[in-house]
């Protein structure tokens, strides 16, 4: 048996349990910059929808927000990977939506 000073060990049933209790605060720090997250266990995406003609402001949110999740996450005593950072950017020509 693995004798464990801190943390939890790796595979451990319990797990993935405390790592989503010591991250819940991280959606709201995200959500407070008014965009939305999906969490699948260590991975986090981010993602808004804006018009083409609010493209500017969409990135101000998104730089603002990242800012925001990087000092949670050194506050919190993890780190960001910019290795498997990553940003998608979808448009269309115009601004018609199915409705």
């Amino acid at each position: 048996m693995q004798t464990v000073m801190c943390g939890v060990p790796e595979r451990s049933v319990i797990g993935p349990l405390l790592y989503v209790q010591y991250t819940a605060e991280l959606s709201e720090v995200i959500e407070r910059h008014e965009l939305n997250v999906h969490q699948y266990a260590d991975d986090s995406q981010l993602y808004l929808s804006v018009l083409s003609d609010d493209e500017s402001v969409a990135v101000e949110r998104l730089d603002a927000c990242l800012v925001d999740v990087k000092a949670w996450l050194t506050a919190s005593r993890l780190r960001l990977n910019p290795t498997k950072t990553q940003v998608l950017w979808l448009s269309r020509q115009d601004n018609s939506w199915p409705r």
